[in-house]
């Protein structure tokens, strides 16, 4: 999908509100993971080279509409300073008077950073004369928070019906390139890799995507439900006894259709994530005290060499536990995986956000992928083909 984006012409000399995703992992008093702030730099650049005035609006946390100095962004205004290198002017609000005094001051190489938005609840509510007031003070209305944009909220959608103009950022039309890339109508042969705790939260994809693609590798917790369905032992491995039929039904239809769907055939199993002692056990033959925590060595090998060939590849979701050095090599390995076909053979890749883009931040591939999607849910949203709020408005076909 292709969005409507800005020229320098249409925000030069402009008040532009753009709404960012600044709500990154936060412990001690420190930003833990700057990569969401990152994310934005080629937007905000764009901007200021332009000579707009710029205003940052972003959620941080779950301060329920209420004013809670825990979730305030003003904590986090050392970190955006270093990220940008710019200076930032912090207002106590995302609404009113003071909005609109900091943007009317703004100076060259100071950028206004507002309140956390979550602070009224209006904002979740999307409601109108809330969007009204919080669009007052500007020209222009820039969304680039992708990781936002399946929630129509005030502040992501809303704000649009009150601005002159709007546009999509950077981040957010290089998601809907890449996303769409390999989801819409996507390069064959096509790999769509799925791993992650629960088969529910893969349903919809599952049906968006069956058909279109070549292969599913389905790995991590949700596998052992397949697996089950086959008629298999797991053990006391994750298993969703409620969507038993649904995987009988997707492995049929898969074999209808010819896409081939590859489970694992053997697994890291232990007594239990606590455990100091791990064995490898044949899915045909799991022991019933024990459960799986990662793909065995010898499915890395199988889903290593699906990949071979490839032109298009969707993963999400990791393939075990891979916080844990001991559940991490079927995760770290088929990372490689995807990386050499990216790098080698000229695969286009994407690692659809949440747990899989912590997963190849962790073993260090992010940059040998085509994206990594900054969105958990929207991206999962995206590529089970709904509509979302905060991109439609933006879309340029």
């Amino acid at each position: 999908m292709k969005l409507k984006t800005f020229t320098p012409a249409d925000v030069s000399g402009k008040k532009v509100l753009m709404r960012v995703d600044f709500n990154v992992p936060f412990k001690d008093g420190k930003v833990k993971d700057n990569a969401r702030i990152l994310a934005h730099t080629s937007t905000l650049k764009k901007l200021l080279d332009a000579g707009a005035k710029v205003a940052l609006v972003s959620h941080f946390g779950r301060p329920k509409g209420q004013v809670n100095p825990d979730f305030s962004l003003k904590q986090i205004v050392p970190d955006v300073e270093k990220a940008y290198n710019l200076k930032v002017k912090f207002v106590n609000d995302c609404v009113g008077e003071e909005v609109e005094k900091a943007i009317n001051s703004v100076q060259p190489g100071e950028i206004v950073l507002l309140e956390n938005s979550r602070f009224h609840p209006e904002e979740q509510k999307n409601d109108p004369e809330f969007a009204k007031k919080m669009a007052a003070p500007f020209d222009v209305f820039v969304m680039d928070a992708f990781s936002a944009c399946h929630r129509a909220d005030a502040s992501t959608c809303g704000v649009i019906d009150y601005v002159k103009n709007s546009f999509a950022g950077d981040l957010l039309g290089r998601e809907a390139e890449m996303l769409g890339a390999v989801s819409e109508n996507p390069a064959k042969p096509y790999v769509l890799i799925l791993g992650g705790a629960k088969v529910a939260d893969k349903i919809t994809i599952v049906g968006n995507l069956l058909s279109k693609a070549t292969t599913i590798l389905i790995g991590g917790g949700m596998a052992y439900t397949f697996l089950k369905a086959q008629g298999k032992e797991v053990g006391k491995s994750l298993c969703d006894v409620d969507h038993l039929d649904f995987a009988k039904d997707t492995l049929k239809k898969a074999a209808d259709l010819g896409v081939k769907i590859l489970l694992p055939v053997d697994s890291v199993v232990a007594s239990g994530m606590d455990a100091t002692e791990t064995e490898i056990a044949s899915s045909d033959n799991m022991p019933a005290d024990k459960m799986g925590l990662d793909i065995g060595p010898e499915t890395i090998k199988l889903f290593s060499k699906a990949l071979e060939g490839a032109k298009s590849i969707l993963w999400n979701g990791p393939m075990g536990v891979f916080e844990d050095p001991k559940f991490a090599k079927g995760t770290d390995e088929l990372a490689q995986a995807v990386a050499n076909m990216t790098q080698k053979f000229g695969t286009v890749s994407v690692i659809g956000g949440g747990d899989t883009a912590s997963a190849v931040r962790q073993f260090k591939v992010a940059d040998k992928v085509s994206h990594v999607s900054t969105g958990g849910g929207a991206s999962l949203e995206y590529c089970e083909g709904k509509k979302l709020p905060g991109m439609e408005p933006f879309r340029a076909e």
